[in-house]
């Protein structure tokens, strides 16, 4: 009988015993309910549309809409280097070997390097089978001395050893700069023209609405894109690229939308890999790009 009594006593036996159970009664609740508050809070939660308060975000959508680049006739031009033009002209065919370009790496460029440099450079100037002429670049963005650059990296990178071909000579800094006897009226007319030539042009580009200007600006930076890189197989239609301007081409691409013809451009589809080999570009330069395409099937 003693045995069952004491398996039922109280662990509580005295006072003391009994005011730090009811503390701790009060205190342990307290202490968890304080330690998950502050585990909760110290978790930084996104809600949705927040990203748009982002500094960057914020900076995007308050920038200008048309900007003037304007470039000294008389500084030094600043070349590309041969893997720079390869990067962003080059690669949309020679990094896959699409179309049967010579895949840089491989000994698909063996042949080409026994031809030299000079007729490696007249065959890439001239074009030949689906590369268009200079790769599609136009001599106004791309100089034949980049493109040289350009076929010597690639050469080079396939197993060649071509030395760079030597750098234009840069026009002297005061050439244009000495006007001849009797000449500083005009030129001075000629500097008050041009001063305002400018000066309307800013003042068209203040007064143009900003949805014209801004889808202006972005059919010339597509034009640009198109001209340097897609051009290579648009124009031609080479690997069932659409060719540029063929409305029945376009047609049933068009169909789709443009959200789907920005994706497959910005993603690749099929032969034409991602932003069509052109990795530099930003995306809304290559979605601008199939804008301009699409405009001028339409």
């Amino acid at each position: 009988m003693s045995e069952a009594h004491n398996e039922h006593e109280s662990l509580i036996k005295t006072p003391k015993q009994l005011i730090a159970a009811v503390v701790a009664g009060f205190l342990v609740p307290i202490v968890i309910i304080v330690l998950l508050v502050n585990y909760v809070g110290n978790n930084a939660l996104t809600g949705a549309g927040s990203s748009a308060m982002t500094e960057q975000a914020i900076a995007e959508r308050i920038a200008p809409v048309a900007k003037v680049d304007i470039k000294d006739a008389n500084a030094p031009r600043v070349y590309q280097t041969g893997e720079q033009l390869y990067k962003a002209v080059c690669a949309a065919c020679h990094a896959s070997g699409a179309a049967g370009a010579p895949k840089v790496g491989t000994a698909d460029w063996a042949p080409r390097i026994a031809q030299g440099y000079d007729g490696m450079l007249k065959i890439a100037l001239a074009g030949k089978g689906a590369m268009p002429a200079r790769g599609g670049t136009s001599p106004d963005d791309v100089t034949d001395y980049e493109i040289g650059r350009a076929i010597v990296y690639m050469a080079n990178a396939s197993g060649g050893k071509l030395q760079e071909p030597a750098a234009p000579a840069q026009p002297a800094s005061g050439a244009a700069a000495a006007p001849a006897s009797g000449a500083p009226a005009a030129a001075s007319g000629a500097d008050a023209s041009a001063a305002a030539a400018a000066a309307a042009a800013m003042a068209s580009l203040k007064t143009a609405a900003p949805a014209a200007a801004s889808a202006g600006s972005n059919l010339e930076a597509g034009k640009k894109l198109y001209n340097t890189v897609c051009m290579a197989c648009h124009a031609s239609g080479v690997m069932n690229a659409p060719k540029f301007g063929d409305k029945a081409a376009w047609a049933p691409r068009i169909a789709t939308g443009i959200d789907t013809l920005h994706n497959a451009a910005l993603h690749g589809l099929n032969a034409m890999p991602p932003k069509g080999g052109a990795a530099n570009a930003s995306d809304d330069d290559v979605k601008a790009a199939v804008d301009y395409m699409v405009s001028a099937a339409k």
